[in-house]
């Protein structure tokens, strides 16, 4: 390993930092959204809000599924 070897993963790992955490926010961002829409909700009552709260956890369960086969 040569001496610029450890300033070029220094700056790799700051890189990787810096995208995982623009990805977590976009991850973050998306489901806040969700949720909000959830939130605004004017349901007739539990059932209907018990319904979409279903479908948002399913859109989750979905979700997590499919990143674990990848």
């Amino acid at each position: 390993m040569g001496p610029g070897d450890s300033e070029l993963i220094k700056e790799i790992q700051k890189r990787l930092e810096k995208k995982v955490r623009e990805n977590e926010i976009s991850v973050v961002q998306y489901w806040k959204e969700r949720l909000d829409k959830l939130v605004a909700m004017k349901p007739e009552g539990i059932a209907p809000l018990k319904v979409e709260m279903k479908k948002l956890s399913d859109m989750m369960e979905n979700r997590i599924t499919t990143l674990k086969k990848g």
